[in-house]
């Protein structure tokens, strides 16, 4: 193997790597050496199959496994002979005609283009001082928890009252029979199907013609199919519907007792309100934790100056721009921003990518420094639990990421992030500042 240094720009770095047509041909032979014993084709005794007959078959697929071998071995050496740490994956570059070097004809010669890592000294860890924003949920937090659950358990009674009128919230009892053109259309009937108004079940304007609805009423209610109805013989057509009222139900929100706790899985009322405390304290816990992340991350970015490579922060602003482009054409902005100029925010998230990078070449350097690493089973449980996502095709996605090492790397990026996270929180000093549920929660979505 023979390296040359083609180019070296700040920290850009182009190796040239040649492997000789030789050393892959002699490789291509000692592997058909080792299958060949074992080779059952028809026509040949077993493990009889000669060497020129093995090559002509298969020749051609044994050394594209070979190619691809030799240049992730000799790309690695690459490295190692020049001395050089990969900022990120290197971009791999054939210099010669693959067809010839497949037919054993031509050197393996590739490009190596990378960007190094910047020299730079990292903050020792325990000379930072850090605050962690600590609340504890208290009964009351707990009883407005379960008042919310109660509230999506809801259930209906007959409203109350002389002859009671259908509002808002209220849920209807109704019969109805839909025609086009004064004929009954196929799925436009029902019997006692429930209704409740401000749903937005039905098709709009059907609910709101039924406001005020006693019991017994018969009512006849108009309305046109939105231009964009599933059911296309029945997109933007008018309608009637023949409505019959059969009950009228007032809301109320379950009685939070043990009968209740039964409903929703649990023995009793005790336990139900253990499980929401435990769950508040789990969410507190992951806010606290977000907060003391982001003040680190604040600290390590204030803390280190040094020379980006180019391409990463390139590839980073590539990526939000990207992301901006689509929440503008969506009109999904924030206001701040859909006031300001193209050049204004490219400006701005381009200094977000520049921190990106930054932050991300010094945790990863803290952590090689420590000897943090991703475990195959953390990568594993991470695939896993991916994968647990697309119930009926984990099968698929198990695949994909074994198929797709980098798809691996970017699931493999967190978890490292987190355990460099969780080294520097063990050797910083943290102080608890206790703070309210308001001040904690204030940055929820960003979280």
């Amino acid at each position: 193997m023979q390296v040359v240094e083609k180019s070296n720009e700040g920290l850009s770095r182009v190796l040239s790597v040649t492997v000789p047509s030789a050393d892959l041909t002699s490789k291509l032979d000692a592997k058909i050496s080792e299958i060949q014993p074992n080779l059952r084709l028809k026509g040949f005794r077993p493990g009889k199959v000669p060497a020129a007959h093995v090559r002509k078959m298969y020749g051609r697929d044994l050394m594209g496994e070979i190619i691809n071998e030799a240049v992730n071995e000799t790309s690695q050496k690459a490295l190692d002979e020049a001395k050089v740490r990969p900022a990120a994956p290197a971009e791999i570059t054939p210099t010669v005609d693959m067809e010839q070097v497949v037919a054993g004809k031509a050197d393996l010669s590739y490009d190596m283009a990378l960007e190094v890592m910047p020299e730079f000294k990292t903050v020792d860890p325990k000379s930072l001082k850090l605050k962690r924003p600590t609340y504890a949920p208290t009964d009351a937090d707990v009883e407005e928890e379960l008042t919310g659950i109660a509230a999506q358990q809801q259930v209906f009674e007959d409203k109350g009252g002389k002859a009671p009128k259908a509002a808002d919230g209220d849920q209807l009892i109704i019969d109805f029979v839909g025609k086009l053109d004064g004929e009954p259309f196929e799925g436009g009937s029902a019997e006692d199907a429930a209704l409740v108004i401000g749903s937005g079940r039905f098709i709009p304007g059907f609910e709101e013609q039924l406001k005020g609805a006693k019991v017994g009423d018969e009512k006849l209610v108009e309305v046109t199919f939105p231009e964009d109805y599933g059911a296309a013989h029945l997109a933007g057509k008018p309608a009637t519907f023949e409505v019959k009222v059969k009950a009228v139900k007032a809301p109320k929100a379950a009685e939070l007792n043990d009968e209740f706790a039964k409903q929703v899985g649990l023995e009793s009322l005790d336990k139900l309100k253990e499980l929401v405390r435990s769950s508040l304290e789990q969410r507190f816990a992951n806010m606290s934790r977000f907060k003391l992340k982001r003040a680190l991350l604040d600290v390590l970015d204030e803390k280190h100056d040094f020379p980006l490579p180019p391409k990463m922060v390139e590839a980073e602003f590539g990526a939000i721009w990207q992301q901006v482009e689509a929440d503008k054409a969506a009109g999904r902005l924030p206001p701040e921003d859909a006031k300001k100029s193209d050049k204004k925010l490219r400006d701005e998230y381009r200094k977000i990518a520049e921190r990106r990078v930054r932050l991300g070449l010094v945790l990863a350097e803290i952590g090689r420094e420590n000897n943090v690493g991703v475990t195959d089973q953390e990568l594993s449980n991470a695939v896993m639990a991916e994968a647990r996502n697309y119930p009926g095709q984990e099968r698929q996605v198990l695949d994909f990421y074994r198929q797709n090492p980098n798809a691996a790397a970017q699931l493999r990026a967190p978890i490292y992030e987190e355990k460099v996270c969780d080294l520097v929180f063990g050797m910083a000093k943290i102080d608890d500042e206790a703070v309210s549920k308001d001040e904690l929660l204030k940055d929820d979505e960003e979280a």
